[in-house]
């Protein structure tokens, strides 16, 4: 066992790259993995169900987008291939994370539109068209419900969320507590456990 978490800025466990294959909206994306990130074996299914049943940027869509907790990027690279005129920004804590995320921005042709950053590092005054996120619902209720209060309100005034969160770690209770803040939330789809929420202002 290490300390590590898809969460530590720093992940100490050892890279041991690997290749993980999926389709979206009939395109086919091989990514570079490894380990000390975010689902490092394969496409996460929640972020599969995200990716399958939210609705996913249309070509002429200007942005900026912003994907929130990265991981290797698969999220960045199939809103970048979808939407050729916007920027999207990745952002994650990790910077092995990160690394991963800007080759394969690079692998699939997108690098040029991808900014990768960590959080502190974008700019104050951005704010997006569109936000999509498979929170990390295992750094615990607080350190989430802190990570939505910071970056829900950089949404544009007619902007949208996407988020994905299994129904047995509180998808119910997150749409609950989104709505008590606020937001306009709907449950977009259920699909495999998991919930698809589209949140706006």
């Amino acid at each position: 066992m290490t300390g590590d978490h898809y969460f530590t800025a720093e992940p100490t466990t050892a890279a041991q790259p690997r290749e993980v294959e999926f389709s979206v909206a009939g395109r086919d994306f091989t990514l570079t993995s490894a380990g000390g990130v975010f689902s490092a074996d394969r496409l996460d299914p929640g972020t599969a169900v995200l990716l399958r049943k939210a609705e996913l940027p249309a070509p002429g869509a200007a942005g900026p987008l912003l994907d929130l907790g990265c991981g290797f990027g698969p999220i960045t690279c199939v809103l970048a291939t979808c939407a050729p005129d916007a920027t999207v920004w990745a952002v994650d804590v990790n910077e092995r994370a990160r690394a991963l995320t800007a080759a394969n921005a690079a692998r699939v042709g997108v690098a040029d539109r991808v900014r990768v950053a960590a959080p502190d590092d974008v700019p104050a005054d951005l704010t997006f068209a569109e936000l999509w996120s498979n929170p990390p619902i295992r750094s615990g209720k607080a350190e989430l419900h802190e990570l939505l209060r910071r970056w829900l309100p950089r949404l544009a005034p007619d902007g949208v969320a996407w988020l994905v969160v299994a129904r047995h770690l509180g998808g119910d209770s997150l749409h609950r507590w989104l709505v008590e803040q606020g937001w306009q939330v709907e449950r977009h789809a259920s699909q495999k456990g998991y919930r698809v929420l589209r949140v706006t202002r």
